[in-house]
């Protein structure tokens, strides 16, 4: 937020550093301390002050040795009140860039000093600096919304607060920031009630109204079990206001209205349907998991091994307690505890952060994405409302994992679309939904899908894309969406394929290496197992061939593993993140080599639909 004073040396490697600031129109210089501790908060707020990321903290740590003299900041720039236009064309700069470094997000502190000392404004100093940082917003097309207040004690007779503003893009061309989160736990732990309360804004009658409207099947219905994948989405304006069904009659309009959405993946819960949980987690690649506890059964049942596949697929997650409506206080800190000691067990680690008020919230939402440790706990009803807000508020505030360099870098490779679920949609034809793992892809665009049984790739034309049920004619890596194919054949997809783009030259595999731990098995695991595999969308069952080195394995050994697919052959890559399981029997790992055949070997085939279109 301010700028940071002082005259420091830098060493050669790091003088392109400071030309990158001042390109970007920055004036910031960094002072740091040889206290340990006050080295620590004065790089926090250089690092919150100019947009970095964590990953810069080694980089600036080298720099401690280079402080030559240090200044101490002039007070009237802690603060916003009338800025030269000069001053002010600068700061408007500053916010481009943070926005951007954001994508479209971005947290400033007014009142706090370079040095994380929290000096304060007075009120008339904080009226006229929030009219400024309104001003800049408005340049870059912006909304501001007051995160929270609090009165500081510093030494002066005149109250003093520092005040945490939320400054988001409003969004153009339906490029609005999307999150994706995995909703886990175990069955009538209420993860589709509370979906249902969260999107159609309305709050449930203790008898599971608010869930209908996620189902999919009639046996849901009647049952009262999730057995599918069901999408659900939450909206927030650029003033940081829910917009839901309860305002929305459409999920275009909900998609017109918000600058951040949240996609909820509602996944089930019950054991008999753990494959299906399984592929959500492994195929829509959520950026967090939302871990539903019920507050009067506790850990019970699936829990404990949805926990796992969170962690060993590291997928962040934060956990939800709820049905507290329908317990004691007691029962409600005795599930606490019992999560607290499972989440702080070695092999876990985790650092349990407890959320009772919207500074909870505040803090958990901005440390929960910076820090892995963390874990935040929310407790609350689907029927009272109790704690529902602070739930909206860390959400509203949850930044995204990557930021936009790494993003660019995902857009600048060749497309490469993962084909999740098949539809045949009336007057428009053969539909595929998924994922966009990289590149860009176009209406219109030509690309190749596969692999098929045999191996082969087949051409095929994008007619038209959609967002959310919106339409739109880019879509970007990481972002989510339902492809139109026109007339192309619809019994030559599958679950498990790609559309890449021709320039690739994608390779297949049926057999492949991989570097597992079995995390349990009832016996030894030996050649000849039949396992079924997870690796991103593919899911198939595999036969291991070879285990390096070793004989057999029992749980927690580690080795290096060959598997054969026993039915067609599969897109993967080096370095994938893989899960295998065969009833009690799981084990994860990476994939460290592929025996690939080639496309140039297999060759591109047309479609025996009617009407496939080629290039």
């Amino acid at each position: 937020m301010n700028r940071l004073h002082g005259a420091v040396s830098l060493p050669p490697e790091q003088a392109g550093y400071r030309s990158l600031l001042q390109d970007a129109g920055m004036i910031c210089y960094p002072i740091i301390m040889r206290c340990v501790f006050q080295r620590w908060v004065r790089v926090e707020a250089l690092l919150h002050g100019v947009g970095l990321g964590s990953c810069c903290l080694g980089q600036w740590d080298s720099l401690c040795t280079h402080v030559v003299t240090l200044t101490t900041p002039s007070f009237e720039q802690l603060k916003l009140v009338n800025p030269s236009q000069y001053r002010f064309e600068h700061l408007v700069t500053q916010m481009k860039w943070r926005l951007q470094e954001g994508r479209g997000e971005a947290v400033y502190q007014i009142g706090v000093e370079d040095n994380g000392l929290l000096v304060g404004l007075s009120e008339e100093e904080m009226r006229a600096s929030l009219k400024t940082l309104r001003r800049m917003a408005e340049k870059v097309g912006a909304d501001i919304t007051v995160l929270r207040e609090r009165e500081v004690d510093y030494d002066s007779d005149v109250p003093r607060k520092i005040t945490e503003v939320l400054v988001r893009k409003v969004p153009d061309n339906q490029q609005f920031l999307d999150l994706r989160v995995a909703v886990l736990g175990n069955v009538d732990s209420g993860k589709s009630t509370l979906l249902g309360v969260l999107t159609q804004g309305e709050l449930d009658n203790g008898r599971g109204r608010a869930r209908l409207n996620l189902f999919r099947h009639l046996h849901e219905i009647q049952s009262g079990r999730t057995s599918s994948i069901s999408f659900e989405i939450l909206g927030f304006n650029s003033k940081g206001e829910v917009v839901n069904y309860s305002d929305s009659r459409t999920a275009e309009e909900i998609c017109e209205s918000s600058s951040k959405m949240i996609t909820f993946i509602d996944l089930a819960g019950h054991h008999k349907y753990l494959k299906t949980t399984i592929f959500g987690l492994t195929s829509y690649c959520p950026d967090f998991a939302m871990l539903v506890v019920s507050a009067n059964t506790g850990i019970a049942g699936t829990t404990r091994e949805h926990l796992g596949l969170a962690m060993a697929l590291k997928v962040p997650f934060f956990i939800v307690i709820s049905k507290v409506d329908l317990c004691s206080k007691a029962t409600v800190e005795r599930t606490v505890k019992q999560l607290e000691r499972i989440l702080k067990q070695p092999g876990c680690n985790k650092l349990p952060l407890l959320v009772n008020s919207d500074d909870d919230a505040v803090t958990a939402a901005q440390q929960f994405a910076q820090s892995p440790n963390i874990t935040p706990i929310f407790t609350l009803s689907s029927v009272s409302g109790e704690n529902l807000d602070l739930l909206k508020v860390f959400l509203n505030i949850l930044p995204p994992l990557t930021n936009s360099k790494e993003q660019e870098e995902l857009m600048q490779q060749l497309t490469e679309f993962q084909v999740d679920e098949i539809y045949t949609v009336p007057e428009v034809g053969t539909v595929v939904g998924g994922t966009l793992s990289s590149g860009i892809c176009r209406e219109g665009e030509n690309l190749v899908v596969g692999p098929t049984d045999d191996g082969k790739f087949l051409r095929l034309k994008v007619c038209s894309i959609q967002r959310n049920r919106s339409a739109c004619r880019v879509l970007r890596a990481g972002q989510a969406a339902t492809l139109a194919l026109g007339p192309f054949d619809r019994s030559l997809l599958r679950k498990g394929m790609v559309m890449v783009s021709p320039e690739m030259n994608p390779t297949i595999c049926s057999v492949f290496e991989a570097e597992i731990v079995l995390l349990f098995h009832a016996t030894t695991f030996r050649k000849g197992f039949q396992v079924t595999v997870h690796v991103g969308n593919v899911r198939q069952t595999a036969i291991v061939e070879k285990i390096h080195g070793k004989d057999k394995l029992r749980t927690g050994e580690k080795a290096v593993v060959r598997f054969r697919f026993i039915k067609h052959p599969e897109y993967l890559k080096i370095g994938a993140k893989l899960l295998f399981r065969e009833g009690v029997t799981k084990g994860i790992g990476h994939v460290t080599d592929l025996q690939a055949i080639t496309t140039k070997e297999n060759g591109l085939e047309e479609s025996l639909g009617p009407g496939q279109l080629s290039f």
